[in-house]
């Protein structure tokens, strides 16, 4: 990445070339939003079919992580799981085997704090820098652009990538070194975890009791129990909706990695640890591939899944 006295010059469209590694459900909404700013991207993913679409907007294809870093002075990694990304840069034909010096990595995966640290440990080693860089804010906010962001990294090369941040999102915060970014994540998806069993506890216990579960909506969503879950999954609950936004999955992948670094720091999570293994359970049923909102189903189950239960109420209800 160009330099000016040995500072990294921020990225712009006019020189700044961007390779992005993962088009799924939310890399591709993100890299779409980059190519609509003027900027050159070149792309990998191990599905070739689901980069089709960036291709068609003008993207470059590249056959492997290593060739993107080679043509690119910016990479961005949007990957599922931290295997995926210890495999997308240190794998053979792998981000560091297409490393130059001065490049900047970016890694907008949710993954392991440690693992944040390898890449960055490698990445000096090297002479290049590497910034995590996970989001929140689910499909929606990748569409929409208004995810938030928390990094981690060198602040010189925060800064330098900090244009790019500006197209994806809307709430960028800086938390310190290496694996910050991640850590600040993982603080996120543990309000996530007690926040969905709210919700879905909610809904279940309005249509026990009866209510219209839209009006139970209107009512509580704009008074102290407003949150961006009820606001986006609960309406897909009631209409029966759990394609992803985020995959049931991954989120158990997320809690996983917080639960290990709580234990690592001596610190017990009982609230987590028991949203895991309901999100273990959903996955068990079958659903690792639906949205999170798919935790309404194990719930369902809890409460008697029979034809007098919960379930056919809802569907009654919905």
């Amino acid at each position: 990445m160009d330099s000016d006295g040995g500072f990294l010059k921020p990225c712009d469209p006019s020189r700044t070339r961007i390779g992005w590694v993962g088009t799924g459900v939310m890399g591709s909404a993100m890299c779409g939003h980059l190519l609509a700013a003027g900027y050159a991207v070149t792309v990998f993913n191990r599905t070739a079919a689901k980069a089709a679409a960036l291709l068609d907007r003008g993207a470059q294809w590249a056959e492997s992580a290593a060739e993107v870093a080679a043509t690119s002075d910016v990479v961005c990694t949007m990957v599922g799981f931290p295997d995926d990304v210890r495999e997308i840069y240190f794998g053979s034909g792998g981000i560091f085997d297409g490393l130059r010096e001065g490049m900047v990595l970016v890694d907008m995966t949710t993954t392991d704090p440690q693992l944040a640290r390898a890449i960055d440990a490698e990445a000096r080693r090297r002479g290049a820098y590497a910034v995590d860089a996970p989001v929140s804010g689910g499909d929606v906010g990748a569409r929409d652009a208004t995810l938030s962001i928390m990094v981690g990294g060198e602040p010189a090369a925060v800064q330098a990538v900090r244009p790019i941040f500006e197209i994806l999102g809307k709430n960028i915060v800086h938390h310190g070194p290496a694996g910050s970014g991640q850590h600040a994540k993982m603080c996120n998806q543990i309000v996530i975890a007690g926040t969905m069993i709210g919700v879905c506890e909610s809904l279940l216990y309005a249509v026990r009791a009866g209510l219209d579960p839209e009006k139970v909506l209107r009512s509580i969503s704009r008074g102290a129990a407003s949150c961006w879950a009820l606001d986006n999954l609960m309406p897909r609950m009631m209409r029966r909706d759990f394609a992803p936004g985020f995959y049931v999955e991954h989120f158990i992948k997320d809690m996983g990695i917080a639960l290990k670094e709580a234990e690592r720091m001596n610190l017990s999570l009982p609230g987590l640890a028991l949203v895991h293994q309901l999100y273990v359970a959903v996955k068990a049923q079958g659903h690792g591939r639906k949205g999170t909102q798919a935790l309404l189903l194990a719930l369902e189950c809890l409460a008697g899944g029979d034809p007098a239960g919960p379930q056919d109420a809802v569907n009654k209800a919905w």
